[in-house]
């Protein structure tokens, strides 16, 4: 879930036309672990689904197992 940039540091970044290079490999790191975390919650909550619930999101427990075993970096 993305939040919204009130700290005014990050809008000073955002209103930059170019960041410095060491600014936006950070920002371009966080946006990269953000991601894999989302991946991580969202594989171990679909590992704890009941097969009701995975039949009405359209996945059998073999499919489902397929994606939470994978590791969180892989998209």
């Amino acid at each position: 879930m993305a939040r919204a940039m009130h700290n005014p540091a990050l809008m000073l970044l955002n209103d930059s036309p170019r960041l410095p290079l060491i600014a936006a490999l950070a920002v371009r790191f966080a946006a990269i672990v953000t991601r894999w975390e989302r991946q991580r919650r969202t594989r171990i909550n679909l590992s704890k689904l009941d097969d009701r619930l995975l039949k009405d999101v359209g996945l059998t427990r073999h499919e489902a197992r397929k994606e939470y075993t994978r590791p969180f970096w892989q998209g």
